[in-house]
């Protein structure tokens, strides 16, 4: 597959970017006096996901969006979520003719929690919608473990298009995604948090100029109490000078990827 420059940042806009803290964990099973659904709702600077930024409407590093989810924790240990968050990218369509932007991202996701001895294992599935830009809806499946403080997740596209990327060849299938994050309170209501992940892309889309890359978060929270925490992080990935996640806005070309400090504000009802 061949991809000139500007329909690589297009397709890649909001794909490769990570909140490894953006995305709402899927929820433990809770325990038996406890309320099975949570809701969440949320303020950033920046949204980024896996290492890169969602809005490509400014080229700031100020970029605010709102965020907020619901999930539902059955004491099974099956669980079931939705989670949204503001953005503003342009449609990657192939012919890159519609104009249209995607102001609205909506994650549905499913799956099954259990606990062996210390250890945590999660699998399940998720899928990003994008209301007026479809064709950068994707499908992942996960799998993920944890023991006390550290946590890897490895994910494994299955719809045909990665956010975009091979959307037309069908060469987006099989994009993986393995994280790696640690989080532990090091202090009365601080948590540290550190978090390093890497895409691998298919070999068509590599051959198309789209390179592997990685990705990292650290920062810290503070628990404020009554379920509000205030966050600060440096997010970001590697690869930053690499054409492929250039995109331009306002006469002024920017990388997705460039490392940013952000804040954040988040209420867990």
């Amino acid at each position: 597959m061949k991809l000139v420059p500007v329909q690589i940042a297009l397709a890649t806009t909001l794909a490769l970017s990570g909140a490894a803290f953006a995305q709402t964990a899927a929820p433990a099973a809770p325990a038996a006096e406890a309320s099975p659904l949570s809701f969440n709702i949320g303020l950033t600077t920046n949204y980024k996901y896996r290492g890169q930024d969602q809005d490509t409407s400014r080229t700031s590093a100020f970029k605010p969006a709102l965020q907020g989810g619901v999930d539902y924790a059955f004491a099974s240990g099956f669980y079931l979520g939705n989670w949204n968050s503001t953005v503003g990218f342009t449609d990657p369509d192939v012919a890159n003719t519609t104009g249209k932007r995607a102001r609205l991202e909506m994650d549905f996701y499913g799956g099954y929690k259990w606990s062996v001895g210390d250890w945590g294992f999660d699998v399940g599935a998720l899928q990003y919608y994008y209301p007026n830009a479809t064709k950068a809806n994707t499908t992942e499946v996960y799998v993920g473990t944890s023991y006390g403080p550290f946590s890897a997740k490895y994910s494994n596209t299955v719809s045909k298009g990665y956010f975009g990327t091979g959307y037309a060849t069908n060469d987006g299938r099989g994009t993986q995604y393995l994280n790696v994050a640690f989080a532990k309170e090091v202090a009365p209501n601080w948590t540290l948090k550190a978090a390093v992940g890497q895409t691998y892309f298919t070999s068509a889309v590599k051959a198309g100029g789209v390179p592997n890359y990685t990705d990292y978060s650290l920062g810290a929270s503070y628990d404020l109490g009554n379920g509000l925490a205030l966050g600060g992080y440096v997010q970001g990935g590697t690869n930053a000078n690499n054409a492929a996640f250039n995109y331009t806005a306002g006469g002024s070309t920017k990388s997705l990827n460039k490392s940013t400090l952000i804040f954040t504000l988040t209420k867990t009802l």
